[in-house]
């Protein structure tokens, strides 16, 4: 059987069109639903943190190095003003440094390790807060070696950071004979039994500051390490100002001397010396020989050297300073004057004054004085055995002290006949000695087979003496020979005590 469609083809048209219009209405109805149900774009809200921390460009830097750390491009764009806070995130694992004044803008602080150093930011106030991160890196620099004497101009510069470290070190002694300047922080360390020899044509300049000293070390910080500075250069440019000089003195340098610097008298060396200081030497701190010039001394500091602070003669002592300090833990807190004199120059006065820290000078030798000698109230002299002053023609003393700051001239020793004793031979009225104390002289005859503490010998020879104490004398107080002057009340005007013999014995 044959099977037929029942439907026309104008029935079949009609229900394809019906099928047609039912999927139109729902695609379109599937549109509207879906166009309904979509959201309004995004809106993000307005942002109240205005703040941008800014802590600074990444650092290399030295050990030792005073780090300055810089937040001050940090910004508010609604101008407010902010607040600092830096902490260290990351650091060596040695180290133990901090931050000085971590609220500011810019704190410091002192790389103690080679490593990194990360360090965070933080900037606030009612705005919000922000934070940034810098990274210092810090390494050490190696130390130059100068193994060849110094004879082109040259400068010697501040290399490494760490004023603990050298910047140079001597590995053999060395010669000046050209222009070196050094300049502040530099540190100089010599190898063991190492020189350094300031030569004729030589100059040096090592000008340092206050708060970055030049110093000169032993490779180890110990006395007598290295043999130290010989000055032979007459230069009147040669300055050392800002200066330690430390663990020399390991061998004689001059005259049998160790010093941590000498000076030759023959070249006529010569030497500024300010605010520098001398110590831990074995031997003296500075020895100046007879010629050689101090042509400026100020406040200069000796200490902890096995002699005395200093070994001079008597013609540059007139240009120390009070302020300059001799006490200290050295083998004798003293400026020792070696047998020298004081000449006739180009003042008519020479003046020795009192130390703020009360050094004493020890006259080694004797001393004699052919040009006016002035000792400031406060001066104490000490003299060594057998040791006399004299105070020769056409000279004069002038010691006149207070009465809350009297001179004294004794002995090193404090025992009667210690010293030999001062004469005077001439015949100025302004040889006085006031508000003073002289003792323990007298330990050999000084004139006419006479031991006196004080003699007049002469025609003529004249002095005045008042408000002084006059004691300890192996012989005589005062001893005035034959036609010279002694003021006619020095008996009821003056002190006497301890005196072997006569308090005053003239001689008729």
């Amino acid at each position: 059987m044959q099977l037929t469609s029942s439907s026309s083809p104008v029935q079949r048209g009609q229900r394809s069109l019906a099928l047609t219009k039912q999927l139109f209405v729902f695609l379109l109805s599937a549109t509207f639903l879906v166009t309904g149900c979509k959201k309004d774009p995004d809106v993000e809200p307005t942002p109240t943190n205005t703040l941008t921390a800014v802590a600074g460009p990444d650092q290399n830097v030295q050990v030792g190095q005073v780090v300055t750390l810089d937040g001050s491009a940090s910004t508010d764009s609604k101008a407010a003003p902010l607040s600092f806070q830096w902490a260290i995130t990351r650091k060596p694992a040695k180290s133990t440094v901090s931050l000085s004044s971590p609220a500011t803008a810019k704190p410091t602080f002192t790389p103690d390790e080679t490593g990194e150093y990360e360090l965070e930011l933080t900037v606030s106030n009612a705005n919000g807060r922000s934070t940034d991160k810098v990274l210092i890196a810090a390494s050490v620099a190696q130390p130059l070696a100068l193994t060849s004497n110094i004879t082109v101009k040259t400068v010697l510069n501040d290399r490494v950071a760490n004023p603990d470290l050298p910047d140079y070190i001597v590995t053999k002694s060395i010669v000046l004979t050209s222009e070196l300047t050094i300049n502040p922080g530099v540190v100089v360390a010599f190898e063991r039994d190492t020189r350094f020899d300031i030569n004729d044509g030589g100059v040096i300049m090592a000008k340092g500051e206050a708060g970055k000293k030049i110093r000169f070390v032993g490779v180890e910080k110990t006395k007598g390490y290295w043999v130290g500075i010989m000055v032979y250069s007459g230069s009147n440019a040669n300055v050392f100002e800002h200066v330690d000089v430390l663990h020399a003195g390991s061998r004689v340098m001059l005259s049998g001397v160790k010093a941590s610097m000498a000076m030759f008298g023959g070249n006529k060396a010569q030497i500024a010396l300010k605010n520098s200081l001398f110590s831990d030497n074995d031997g003296y701190g500075l020895y100046v020989q007879d010629g050689a010039i101090l042509r400026e001394f100020a406040v200069n500091t000796f200490r902890n050297n096995t002699e005395a602070g200093m070994l001079m003669d008597a013609a540059n002592v007139a240009r120390l300073d009070a302020a300059s300090s001799f006490t200290g833990g050295n083998g004798r807190n003293v400026v020792e004057i070696f047998g020298s004199a004081i000449r006739k120059g180009n003042v008519d006065e020479i003046v020795w004054t009192n130390f703020t820290d009360n050094s004493a000078y020890r006259i080694t030798a004797d001393l004699t004085v052919s040009n006016g000698w002035k000792l400031n109230p406060g001066v104490t002299i000490e003299m060594g055995r057998d040791v006399a002053i004299r105070i020769s023609d056409d000279a004069y003393l002038s010691a006149k002290g207070t009465p809350t700051q009297k001179i004294t001239i004794t002995g090193a020793t404090r025992t009667p006949g210690y010293w030999r004793g001062l004469i005077c031979y001439t015949t100025s009225p302004q040889n006085v000695i006031e508000n003073a104390e002289v003792s323990y002289g007298g330990s050999n005859a000084i004139v006419s087979g006479k031991k006196t503490n004080i003699a007049l010998y002469g025609a003529k020879a004249t002095m005045t003496i008042k408000n002084t104490k006059i004691s300890g004398s192996a012989g005589h107080g005062i001893f005035v020979s034959y036609n010279s002057v002694l003021n006619s009340d020095a008996s009821t005007v003056n002190t006497f005590e301890s005196n072997a013999q006569a308090n005053i014995q003239i001689e008729k």
